[in-house]
C-alpha cells in the first residue's frame, strides 16, 4: 500500500499550528485578566480577574508540558521517557470534573516513541468523549514490544469519521490540515515504533489498540 507522504517542513508547520491552537486560548485569557487587574478598582472584580489569570496560567502550563512530551524531541535520539512523567502530564491536561483517567502503566523507562504514542492516543480518546467520561490506559510490558490499549468511555463516545484514515496515514483526498495533523502524526509514531493500530467503536466506547506490526504490515508501510 502506498501511503500519503507529508514533507518534513509541512509536518513541522502543521504541528506548530496545532500547539499554538492549544495554548492561544489560555494565553489570551491571561492577557484579558491582566488588563482587568490594571483597569479595575472594584475588589470583587479584581478577585475575579486574578482567579482567571491563575486558572489560565495553569491550563497553559499543563498544555505546554503535555505537548513537550507528546510532540517534542524529549531527549536525544533513542532516549527513553519515564512513564511516571507521562502520567503526570496526561493527568494535568485531561483530568477535570467531567473526565477521569485510569492509568494502568507500570512506572518504567520506555522508548520515547512508544510513550509519545500513548500520549497521542490519549488525546484522541479525550476528543472522542466531549461530554466527559473515563479514559483507560493499559500497557502490557511483558513482551519485548509493549501492547498498548487506550479506551474512552462516555456518553455519545465517537471518533470523527476522518480519524481512522489519518491514523492509517491515508487521509481523504491526500490532504492534512492543522485540525487533523495530530491523528496523522499518531499514525506516523506508531509506524516508527513498528506498531499497528486497531480502532473499534461501540455505543459509549471507543478503543484504540497498538500491537506489534506483522512482517507484511511493515512491508506495506515501507512500500
Amino acid at each position: 500500500m502506498t501511503e500519503f507522504a507529508l514533507g518534513s517542513l509541512d509536518l513541522a508547520a502543521l504541528l506548530c499550528s496545532r500547539v499554538c491552537h492549544d495554548v492561544i486560548s489560555p494565553v489570551g485569557a491571561i492577557v484579558n485578566g491582566l488588563e482587568m487587574l490594571d483597569e479595575e478598582k472594584d475588589p470583587e472584580m479584581r478577585g475575579f480577574a486574578l482567579d482567571l489569570v491563575k486558572k489560565s496560567a495553569h491550563t497553559a502550563s499543563a498544555r505546554l508540558q503535555f505537548c513537550r512530551l507528546a510532540f517534542g524531541a524529549a531527549g536525544s535520539a533513542g532516549a527513553a521517557i519515564d512513564t511516571g512523567d507521562a502520567e503526570k502530564v496526561t493527568r494535568g491536561l485531561l483530568e477535570d470534573d467531567r473526565t477521569k483517567l485510569s492509568w494502568n502503566v507500570p512506572r518504567i523507562l520506555m522508548a520515547k516513541d512508544k510513550v509519545k504514542l500513548i500520549l497521542n492516543l490519549c488525546l484522541i480518546a479525550a476528543a472522542a468523549i466531549p461530554r466527559g467520561g473515563v479514559i483507560t490506559v493499559n500497557v502490557d510490558t511483558r513482551e519485548p514490544t509493549p501492547h498498548i490499549d487506550v479506551e474512552a468511555n462516555g456518553t455519545n463516545a465517537r471518533l470523527a469519521s476522518h480519524v481512522p484514515q489519518l491514523l492509517a496515514c491515508a487521509p481523504e483526498n491526500n490532504q492534512v490540515d492543522a485540525h487533523g495533523i495530530q491523528a496523522f502524526y499518531t499514525g506516523l509514531i506508531a509506524r516508527a515504533a513498528q506498531l499497528s493500530l486497531n480502532v473499534t467503536a461501540e455505543p459509549e466506547k471507543v478503543r484504540i489498540e497498538a500491537h506489534p506490526a506483522t512482517t507484511d504490515a511493515l512491508a506495506d508501510t515501507l512500500a
